[in-house]
């Protein structure tokens, strides 16, 4: 398939890897030609200089023969304009990426329709329901939803004091028995691992758990964790992310503060939220947010444009008490070191934003797609080919590749946690969690062609 991606930033060098990675065809715009030659050199894709609002660089590009179209510059006009341009010719699916507040207000995300672009995608919007999503899964630093939000994928920090420490895999399915839960991945520093039934627990692990969302409060009783939504929000940083996260807040009836230090900025949200506090100050003046509470709040969420304020603004409130920290980061590269630093919860723009582009155009045969923050993992619901090889096997006899397991199956609408003895059967779909270095075999396992 011949994708055209029209943005060398970050959602953009992320679908590229991504894309490239699978072997499809990638085609690269960008105005920035330093930054073109540097992807080249490091993807096996096509770039083009030059700007995506110009029929010249589109048909330079290769537009004709284009099946996906994705806008992400920074420029919300340009996103538009050239979605608009690419109707001209046959390109089955037209993606962009929209930033402006106005957008948002106006309702221009519902009416994509009328401009011939098939999703636009607000990061902020995406941010703000990333957020909210894990305040009702507190205990939890990830989540993704399949089957419909039938299903959940959650991770979970094993704390020091963990009584699961030191056991392993089969001890936990001895000791439960129910099988309502499946562990997929354990992320242990920089390592990803598929755990089997002898890998063992230990402190500091980040696990990864395929669980019917009925079945939560169950599971994180095995687990010695609780999930509740907090009572007492504060929020560094008013701008569109800090904001909707706030109004949506307001509706779950939480105490929230929200910190900015932009006077305008703070008339703005005062008049346009009924009860969130607005604090007129710097996300790092300790003394005044101490005056307001921050010592006492079960969560802060920190979503300034700058990294180094949102990790400094974080630290200081878990050092005065304060419960548990969302932290909202650009440098993807500086994840896998935060937890070492306190941040329960890293959540990029980018990457929030390029999974609900991925999850967007494999719909279908895939129903939905996560990708696993600060790894090479990713998660994907698939369906299992109508052939005879696939009918009422059972799981154990799948021969499933090494570096990926089943999470869940989808029959009929229903959710089941398999074990081993659990049939599959053809017109199933599987939830399945691999790194990416399984993905091809996978791939081949489950192709339709056999």
């Amino acid at each position: 398939m011949r994708i055209m991606i029209v943005g060398a930033g970050q959602v953009g060098y992320f679908l590229c890897e991504r894309f490239s990675n699978e072997g499809q065809d990638v085609v690269l715009i960008d105005t920035n030609k330093e930054r073109l030659q540097k992807i080249e050199r490091d993807l096996n894709i096509m770039t083009v200089h030059g700007s995506g609002a110009s029929a010249r660089i589109l048909a330079e590009a290769g537009i004709a023969k284009t099946q996906l179209f994705i806008a992400a510059t920074d420029s919300d006009e340009v996103n538009l304009v050239s979605c608009i341009m690419s109707r001209s010719y046959d390109v089955e699916t037209r993606i962009a990426r929209v930033r402006n507040e106005d957008f948002l207000e106006q309702g221009l995300l519902q009416h994509e329709d009328s401009l011939g672009i098939d999703l636009m995608i607000s990061p902020d919007q995406a941010m703000c329901e990333e957020i909210v999503g894990l305040c009702h899964v507190s205990a939890a630093f990830d989540m993704a939803e399949f089957a419909g939000g039938q299903l959940m994928l959650l991770g979970y920090q094993i704390s020091d004091g963990n009584a699961l420490v030191g056991h392993s895999l089969m001890d936990l399915q001895q000791r439960d028995g129910s099988h309502n839960f499946v562990m997929t991945a354990v992320i242990r520093g920089s390592q990803t691992i598929i755990p089997r039934g002898q890998d063992r627990i230990e402190a500091g692990d980040r696990v990864y758990l395929m669980l019917r969302r009925s079945d939560i409060p169950a599971v994180e009783r095995i687990f010695h964790l609780t999930s509740r939504v907090p009572r007492r929000v504060f929020i560094i940083g008013g701008g569109t992310t800090g904001y909707l996260v706030a109004r949506s807040l307001e509706d779950l009836k939480v105490d929230v503060v929200l910190v900015e230090k932009n006077r305008e900025r703070c008339t703005y949200l005062a008049e346009n939220l009924s009860r969130t506090r607005v604090l007129n100050c710097d996300g790092l003046e300790a003394h005044d947010l101490l005056d307001e509470g921050i010592d006492r709040a079960d969560l802060v969420i920190s979503l300034t444009e700058s990294d180094t304020t949102n990790l400094l603004s974080s630290i200081l409130a878990k050092h005065h008490g304060a419960g548990k920290c969302i932290t909202k980061i650009t440098r993807h590269d500086f994840v896998p070191l935060l937890s070492n630093l306190g941040i329960d919860v890293a959540l990029s723009a980018r990457q929030v934003a390029a999974s609900m582009i991925l999850r967007y155009i494999r719909r279908g045969a895939i129903g939905a797609v996560a990708t696993i923050m600060g790894s090479d993992a990713e998660a994907m619901e698939i369906g299992v080919p109508h052939l005879r090889k696939f009918d009422n096997i059972p799981l154990k006899e799948l021969k499933f590749p090494m570096g990926a397991v089943i999470g869940a199956i989808v029959r009929n609408r229903q959710v089941l946690i398999p074990s081993g003895e659990t049939l599959i059967k053809s017109g199933d779909n599987l939830v399945v969690f691999y790194v990416k270095n399984a993905a091809t075999a996978v791939e081949k396992l489950l192709r339709p062609e056999g």
